[in-house]
């Protein structure tokens, strides 16, 4: 089944109004629900938020995986990132792909954000926030886990969905998102594969620092992780999906899962480099942990089948500063949209619909 493939669609100001006010409903939702809650169980917690820092430590039901989630977010990120990207290199999966140039980029786009993105979110955390909301410090800290982790898990993908699909609509800012796009093979290494400025500003980063000044840590610390991990999955060319496909009990499972988060089969689809064959759709498939949002505003594609080929059509295979630092550094390959006097977005391969008036 699939579902409205955005790239054969204008993208309207109409749509974008209506796409932008289902958003606020979504938004909502977690807060109604928390309303409805605490009106039907009669407790007003907000009332004494100090008596129990709720999120100082995991929930009792899930404190034997906290140690788990800790070393996720840490190093354990890192280890099963290197695991993963041993694994796929020892089942041939990137096809002989993996030239000096992209490894060059595939390298500095893990490691840069490493040291480059915790002293941006310290100054953010331990500065900004404090010196923007004084006094709100672990203000939320009487939301329970439940409600947090429901809060977090809609406000950080949602708004990442945005992000994202903006980077793609915008000709302008698709040069910041078109390293991410520019490999001709997918893998563990394109989860962080991005311009710095696109990390630098990614908006999950400073949302969930928020939330964690605000006093929903550890629900951000379980989000975060799971996050990560679907992330990192829905990239790797290990195809772990291909199984709910393939045999009729699991299909129930499939319909439910390809529905509800990224899976290799519909965020490799937005890797594609070609729409032609029906299952390329490298104008939608935006979601990164849920695709429920990509249901939600018609931009996903579901066929249960992978593209034939990655990347960008007309990919000049850009020099790794290049594709890290642009705008700073400009490519000096000829014809490059990331060159000096390169041509404009859409001139050679069309990566974004058109934006027109309703």
């Amino acid at each position: 089944m699939a579902f409205d493939q955005s790239s054969s669609k204008k993208i309207t100001r109409g749509t974008l109004t209506r796409d932008a006010l289902i958003s606020v409903i979504l938004y909502a939702l977690p807060v109604v629900a928390l309303v409805i809650w605490f009106t039907y169980t009669g407790e007003t917690p907000w009332k004494n938020p100090v008596r129990d820092y709720a999120h100082v430590s995991a929930p009792a039901f899930l404190k034997f995986l906290e140690p788990i989630f800790k070393n996720l977010k840490s190093w354990g990120f890192i280890a099963l990132a290197l695991g993963l990207g041993v694994l796929e290199f020892a089942l041939g999966l990137y096809d002989n792909k993996w030239t000096p140039t992209e490894r060059k980029i595939d390298i500095v786009c893990f490691l840069a954000p490493k040291f480059l993105v915790p002293p941006v979110v310290a100054y953010f955390s331990l500065t900004l926030l404090p010196t923007l909301l004084p006094g709100f410090a672990n203000v939320f800290s009487w939301v329970p886990f439940w409600g947090g982790f429901f809060l977090i898990a809609v406000a950080d993908d949602l708004t990442q969905y945005w992000y994202h699909r903006l980077h793609h609509q915008i000709p302008f800012m698709w040069r910041f998102h078109r390293t991410h796009h520019s490999a001709p093979y997918m893998g563990m290494a394109m989860a962080s594969r991005q311009n710095f400025i696109y990390t630098i500003f990614f908006s999950q980063t400073y949302l969930t620092a928020t939330l964690i000044y605000l006093g929903l840590g550890y629900p951000a610390l379980f989000v975060t992780a799971i996050k990560s991990l679907i992330t990192m999955t829905a990239h790797s060319s290990i195809a772990w999906d291909k199984p709910f496909y393939k045999y009729r009990i699991l299909h129930p499972i499939a319909w439910v899962l390809e529905r509800l988060i990224s899976t290799p089969a519909t965020h490799h689809a937005h890797h594609a480099d070609s729409a032609d064959d029906g299952i390329g759709n490298y104008k939608g498939n935006f979601g990164n942990m849920f695709f429920l949002w990509d249901v939600i505003f018609g931009t996903g594609l579901i066929t249960r089948q992978y593209p034939s080929s990655y990347g960008i059509k007309f990919y000049k295979e850009e020099e790794w500063y290049a594709q890290f630092l642009w705008p700073i550094f400009k490519s000096k390959k000829e014809g490059s949209e990331l060159a000096a006097n390169g041509p404009e977005v859409g001139d050679e391969v069309e990566t974004t619909p058109e934006l027109v008036s309703a």
